[in-house]
């Protein structure tokens, strides 16, 4: 392939300058700023604030940023990181003031559609050839998160655990078949794995054991923690997994 990739966190980096590649885009840190001081001062608990906007900070402003564009992995852990610790850190921050419409069904189908589009190979490359196509899948990745777990609160422990297992096996479904898939499948990555010492199929299998293992572990222990908690000796009234 002839064709330059070019996305929003910049041309791959090598591995003796990817530390110093820090993202100084004012209008992502005044956005994140913005949202941060909103958030905190909408806040139940602000020490989930803190930690979210935290990790969204090392998304998009710390070299991981960068990194992203080289390692199809790192891209990976970073959507895994977005929807599956920053999202549900700010629902759970921002507690009963954050509601979103619509049943929680309708949002965990949104979820994993919103997953899966952005990890089909086409979609994936439209989001690494322009601004626009990359915050448009940080967004609907992002939104979708938030609404699954903001919709989980104010569902039954029955409903949650199911639909927490739901998301757990999907996940490893995705990954599995990215895990196993015979060739690269993500043309944005071709030429970008070799400086890491990867080839292109191995970055990609990498990535897949992330979603497949990693990933689902966070909504296995989500499910587990609810279950805890309905078979505990105070079982919370409302039944709901993020409270």
């Amino acid at each position: 392939m002839d064709r330059i990739w070019l996305p929003y966190c910049g041309e791959a980096p090598l591995p003796a300058e990817w530390l110093a590649r820090w993202n100084l885009d004012l209008v992502v840190i005044a956005a994140l700023l913005a949202c941060g001081v909103l958030a905190w001062r909408k806040a139940e608990k602000r020490t989930a604030i803190l930690w979210a906007f935290l990790v969204l900070a090392l998304l998009f402003i710390s070299p991981i940023c960068a990194l992203s564009s080289a390692l199809f992995s790192v891209r990976v852990a970073h959507h895994i990181a977005l929807t599956a610790i920053a999202a549900p850190l700010l629902v759970f921050g921002l507690g009963e003031r954050f509601r979103l419409p619509g049943p929680v069904s309708i949002w965990a189908a949104l979820h994993i559609l919103s997953f899966w589009f952005w990890h089909a190979p086409d979609a994936y490359a439209f989001a690494l050839s322009s601004d626009a196509g990359y915050w448009l899948m940080q967004a609907t990745l992002l939104a979708s998160a938030l609404g699954f777990w903001a919709a989980l609160r104010t569902s039954g422990a029955p409903t949650v655990i199911g639909l927490l297992l739901v998301m757990m096996v999907q996940m490893g479904l995705l990954g599995a078949l990215i895990t196993f898939a015979g060739s690269p499948l993500y043309a944005p990555h071709w030429l970008t794995t070799q400086a890491w010492g990867l080839a292109p199929l191995e970055d990609q299998q990498l990535a897949g054991l992330i979603m497949w293992a990693p990933a689902s572990l966070f909504y296995l222990a989500a499910a587990l923690w609810t279950g805890w908690r309905l078979l505990g000796p105070n079982p919370p009234a409302s039944q709901s997994a993020a409270t």
